[in-house]
């Protein structure tokens, strides 16, 4: 199909997340913001009368004027969404997680490539610039290390902070390490909420590289940054910044060099992605298999840290007998 062919493009949900996607795809070349759906009715039809565009009365109305739908509803409706979508043959984008249950998003997976559909999860830190840098350099990561933390957001409270941070860094690293996990140990402390809104989960993987996450929805600042630190040198990564520094040994010296970084809106170029691979039938960087992953560990992890809580000490360790299933998830 030509470069030329504008893609049309849904927007299914439109509260904070949603608002931002109908913003950006209403202003990316070679796309249409084709029209917007929500279960409140008059929130998308003042949306759709500031982008130019229209309001559907239904999820299957909405499908009926796209060629593809991003979904950015509470995550317990993704499933459904999806799967309405998918089988009305347009392309999908969901917000991370991909659903709260891992056969649901396995079968959403299978269902978009037995009918040759895009189905991209917004994992958004795969798009943001810091990544080519990692990417470029990384050789063979032995300790990582991430800190996702925010103020309480006032949305996502249907999932604890596990799902709705972590989740994040968690499918970066099943990126970046590509080895089987032995063993996960995790806690986590609810808050504000009834789920775990501060939470830490160690990783240790078979080719012995660690990796430890912290997400916290209850600081006073913002933060997103990961170090990973491997045998010729350690790179620090500042998502937030979107900046970059690389420290390497120079005899008995350590040498710190500023890494150049071409910022840019990861939203952007997140839809972007997926436009592009609609419109060319391209494998998305982050698909349903890939998001199952990351959506299995993270309900792993989650399940420790209500296995503490409920013990009333810190959660048991998680050993490899636990995790054939989870293994056989990161098979293409």
């Amino acid at each position: 199909m030509s470069d030329l062919h504008e893609l049309a493009v849904g927007v299914a949900g439109v509260g904070a997340i949603g608002q931002n996607h109908a913003r950006v795809l209403a202003s990316l070349p070679g796309v249409r913001l084709a029209g917007i759906f929500d279960v409140d009715a008059s929130r998308a039809a003042a949306l759709a009368e500031t982008h130019g565009t229209r309001a559907a009365a239904s999820l299957a109305e909405l499908a009926s004027w796209c060629e593809a739908v991003t979904i950015a509803t509470p995550t317990a409706h993704h499933y459904a969404a999806a799967k309405t979508l998918l089988e009305a043959d347009r392309h999908v984008l969901i917000e991370k997680p991909i659903t709260d249950n891992t056969e649901q998003a396995l079968e959403l997976a299978a269902l978009a490539k037995a009918k040759s559909l895009v189905l991209q999860v917004g994992h958004i830190e795969r798009f943001n610039p810091v990544m080519s840098l990692l990417e470029e350099r990384l050789a063979n990561p032995r300790f990582i290390e991430a800190h996702r933390l925010s103020p309480f957001p006032n949305r996502s409270i249907d999932i604890g902070v596990v799902l709705d941070l972590m989740i994040h860094d968690i499918e970066i690293v099943l990126n970046l390490v590509r080895s089987p996990i032995e063993s996960i140990d995790a806690v986590g402390v609810p808050v504000l909420t009834r789920r775990e809104d501060i939470a830490n989960a160690r990783l240790r993987f078979a080719n012995g590289c660690v990796a430890n996450l912290t997400a916290s929805r209850i600081s006073p600042d913002r933060l997103r940054k990961l170090r990973v630190f491997q045998s010729d040198a350690y790179l620090s990564l500042d998502y937030q910044a979107q900046e970059g520094k690389i420290y390497r040994r120079q005899g008995m010296a350590i040498l710190c060099e500023d890494v150049a970084v071409e910022k840019d809106e990861p939203l952007k170029l997140e839809l972007a992605a997926f436009a592009n691979c609609a419109r060319h039938g391209l494998r998305p960087r982050v698909g349903g298999r890939e998001a199952a992953a990351a959506l299995d560990l993270a309900m792993r992890i989650t399940h420790l840290i209500e296995l503490g809580q409920a013990q009333g000490q810190a959660a048991p360790t998680l050993a490899p007998a636990s995790l054939p299933a989870f293994h056989a998830l990161l098979q293409p």
